[in-house]
């Protein structure tokens, strides 16, 4: 089993790289948007979405985990580098997955405002991710949520052995697919 952890900041094209290496990989693909946008519809972005989004998604990957049927996950996640919950969230997948004797593989993605801004109102993002179709809400929460969090990492700042970060503001998602899966030779 592994494990792909796509993260970066809203935007960046975390599920989009999914979608491209789930096509070449034969990895499932869960994006962060697939718990939310079913919680979301009953209880708003409020406390108790954030929170059983978290239960389910630990519940998902205990089972994906320990499926001997599946070859690997490939998960996207906005990672608040500055919020200590956020660090937490990603040990504790990291130790269901490491449990089971799996491969943990980062990579963290990031790109110019202006992409980002650009991306956020693709038509394959706004299929996907039905709370992003208030475009001007989703593109103003973009450029809010970087005077709160830190979404990208500092050089050095994620010491794991397999890890990559990448720019992708002038890369298609089969290009960085491409890379993801020749780095780690997936």
């Amino acid at each position: 089993m592994k494990l792909v952890f796509i993260f970066g900041p809203q935007a960046v094209g975390k599920m989009t790289v999914g979608q491209k290496l789930a096509e070449q990989t034969g990895f499932k693909l869960f994006h962060n948007h697939m718990t939310l946008e079913l919680l979301a519809p009953i209880f708003g972005f409020t406390e108790d979405t954030w929170r059983l989004s978290d239960l389910f998604r630990y519940e998902i990957f205990k089972s994906v985990a320990a499926n001997n049927e599946l070859t690997g996950l490939i998960f996207t996640y906005v990672w608040a580098f500055n919020e200590e919950s956020d660090w937490a969230f990603v040990d504790k997948i990291c130790q269901i997955f490491k449990e089971e004797n799996a491969e943990v593989y980062f990579v963290e993605l990031e790109a110019d405002l202006n992409e980002r801004i650009a991306r956020n109102k693709t038509p394959n993002r706004l299929k996907h991710k039905p709370s992003k179709r208030n475009v001007e809400y989703s593109e103003q929460e973009l450029k809010t949520s970087l005077e709160k969090y830190r979404l990208n990492s500092y050089d050095g700042e994620i010491t794991k052995e397999k890890y990559i970060k990448l720019n992708n503001t002038n890369k298609s998602s089969k290009e960085v697919a491409e890379i993801i899966i020749n780095t780690f030779q997936l």
